[in-house]
C-alpha cells in the first residue's frame, strides 16, 4: 500500500520505519555509524547530512504528516529556525515576521539579523493589512506562527499563503503548537512548515530536536544551508523520536479533549481573570481557528485575579508540575515572562499582552479531574 493510501494512525505508526532485515524485528533498528562506505554506493551517508538510514527514514514520517514532498530532522527547533530562514535570506534582503512569536525566533532575528545585513519589520497586529503594508520590493520571506506561544492567537494561514504567493515570496510557519495533528499548513498554501519537534512530536519530555516539511526544492536549500550550520541530531534521538510518534496521534488527540474541558473549567473560577484558548467560543478568533484547524490543541494560558500571586500558585501545584517545556504527556505550567519570553525584554512583552502574572498551561493526559483538583487545592493554598 502507498502512504497515501494510509490514515493518520498508520501513517504516525508504520510510515518512515527502518526495515530490520536482518532479525525481522518489529521496531526499527539504530545505525549509530557516524562513517559509510563511499565506494560504489549510490548515497554518500554522512550524519551531518541529514541522511544516515534513521534520519532519511523519519523524514518521511514527518512529510506524510505534513502532506509535503519531504522532510528534514535538526538538533532543536531554534536550529529548524535559524537553518531555515538563513538558507533563504542573505545580506540586503528583508523578511516580514508575526509580532506574536516564541520568544528564541524574536531573539534571533532581533539580535542578530543586522549582523548579517538581513532588514526585518514585525507586524502590529495579526491582521493580513498588517503583513501587506510591511512588504518590500527586498522581501524574501513570510513568517508566521499560529496558534502563538504564548497567547493563542490565531493567524489566517490560507490569507497569508495567497499573500506570499501573489507577491512571489516564500511563506514559512511555526506549527509546532498545532501539530500535524490538528493543522496541516501545506493543505492551506504555506511553503515550510516548521517544529520544535522536543514538543508533541517527542511528547515524552526526554527528546531535543527539531523537524521541517516542505516541497523538494525547498528541502534541497534548507539541506544545503543545514550541512553548513551543522544542526543535525543523533541518530539515537532520531530513534527515540520514532517511537515517540507512533503514539503522536492518540496523544494530541487526548491532550486536545483535556484541553477544551480545562479551559472551559477556568473560565468558571472566580479567582481566574481570563483564558487564553482558540477552542472557546469567547476567543476573538474562534471562528477562524475552527475554519483551520482540526482540533484546538493542547495548550491553553490563564491570568489569575491580581491580587493571588502566579508564582506562588505555581508552587503550590502539587500534580501538575512547574516546567521549562510543554507538550509532554505530564501537564506542565510556566511563566513566559521568566522563561520562553524572557529575552523579549519586558517592554515588549507588555506590547504584546504577555503579562508577568501569566501563566502557560500545557494539557497532558491525565484525568482532568485530577487537574482541576491540584487546581482548586493551589488556588485555596495562596489565597
Amino acid at each position: 500500500m502507498k502512504n497515501d493510501n494510509f490514515g493518520l494512525h498508520t501513517i504516525c505508526t508504520h510510515t518512515g520505519e527502518v526495515e530490520d532485515q536482518q532479525f525481522n524485528g518489529a521496531v526499527s533498528p539504530i545505525y549509530v555509524s557516524s562513517s559509510y562506505a563511499f565506494e560504489g554506493v549510490e548515497t554518500l551517508r554522512y550524519p551531518r547530512y541529514f541522511n544516515t538510514p534513521n534520519q532519511e527514514a523519519l523524514g518521511k514520517k514527518i512529510a506524510a504528516l505534513e502532506k509535503t514532498e519531504a522532510g528534514l530532522l535538526f538538533g532543536s527547533g531554534m536550529a529548524a529556525v535559524s537553518t531555515c530562514l538563513f538558507a533563504f535570506l542573505r545580506k540586503g534582503d528583508h523578511v516580514v515576521v508575526q509580532n506574536a512569536i516564541y520568544g528564541g525566533t524574536f531573539h534571533l532575528i532581533k539580535e542578530q539579523f543586522d549582523h548579517f545585513g538581513i532588514e526585518y519589520d514585525f507586524t502590529e497586529d495579526l491582521e493580513i493589512p498588517s503583513f501587506q503594508s510591511k512588504i518590500k520590493d527586498n522581501t524574501k520571506v513570510i513568517y508566521i506562527e499560529t496558534p502563538s506561544n504564548p497567547l493563542l492567537r490565531i493567524t489566517d494561514i490560507e490569507a497569508i499563503a495567497d499573500l506570499a504567493r501573489k507577491s512571489n515570496i516564500i511563506s514559512m510557519i511555526d506549527n509546532t503548537f498545532a501539530s500535524p495533528i490538528n493543522q496541516n499548513p501545506r493543505a492551506l498554501g504555506i511553503d515550510i512548515i516548521i517544529h520544535s519537534a522536543t514538543k508533541y512530536l517527542g511528547g515524552h519530555s526526554d527528546i531535543l530536536a527539531g523537524a521541517v516539511a516542505a516541497s523538494k526544492v525547498h528541502i534541497d536549500s534548507i539541506f544545503e544551508m543545514g550541512i553548513k550550520l551543522g544542526g543535525n541530531l543523533s541518530d539515537y534521538t532520531v530513534w527515540l523520536l520514532e517511537r515517540s510518534m507512533k503514539t503522536l496521534g492518540l496523544r494530541v488527540e487526548a491532550q486536545n479533549k483535556n484541553a477544551l474541558s480545562m479551559a472551559n473549567w477556568l473560565m468558571d473560577l472566580e479567582e481566574i481573570d481570563r483564558v487564553y484558548y482558540p477552542g472557546l467560543p469567547s476567543h476573538p478568533q474562534y471562528d477562524l481557528a475552527k475554519k483551520q484547524m482540526r482540533a484546538f490543541g493542547g495548550m491553553l494560558s490563564f491570568e489569575l485575579n491580581q491580587e493571588l500571586d502566579a508564582h506562588a500558585f505555581m508552587q503550590a501545584l502539587q500534580l501538575i508540575k512547574p516546567s521549562m517545556s510543554l507538550a509532554g504527556v505530564e501537564s506542565t505550567v510556566l511563566s513566559p515572562a521568566l522563561t520562553s519570553h524572557k529575552l523579549m525584554g519586558e517592554e515588549e512583552r507588555a506590547k504584546q499582552g504577555i503579562k508577568d502574572g501569566l501563566i502557560r498551561f500545557s494539557v497532558g493526559i491525565e484525568n482532568t479531574e485530577d487537574l482541576q483538583a491540584d487546581i482548586k487545592q493551589a488556588l485555596n493554598a495562596i489565597k
